[in-house]
């Protein structure tokens, strides 16, 4: 209880972090690397409070490594940078 804190405290915290899953994007001039990590600590957050939160629309994320989730995002990240600067370019 010292730790956890009560069951209305700890309620508390899952119920803060389901809300921080549910409305997780990434910020402006956030990097993917950092907006994984950040995503990391609400997943472990939760799991440390004994909630699994899966969101039920995102069934293929559930079966995907959080490896190659961010190696995904972080290649997809690099091709758009790449669209923009030829764009950019084409100026």
């Amino acid at each position: 209880v010292a730790y956890e804190g009560t069951n209305q405290v700890k309620d508390a915290k899952i119920n803060m972090l389901i809300r921080e899953y549910e409305m997780f994007s990434m910020k402006e001039n956030e990097n993917i690397s950092a907006m994984f990590v950040r995503f990391t600590n609400i997943i472990n957050s939760l799991q440390s409070l004994n909630k699994c939160y899966i969101n039920k629309e995102a069934k293929d994320l559930n079966t995907l490594p959080l490896e190659e989730l961010l190696g995904s995002l972080m290649t997809h990240g690099m091709a758009i940078k790449n669209h923009e600067d030829d764009e950019e370019q084409d100026k």
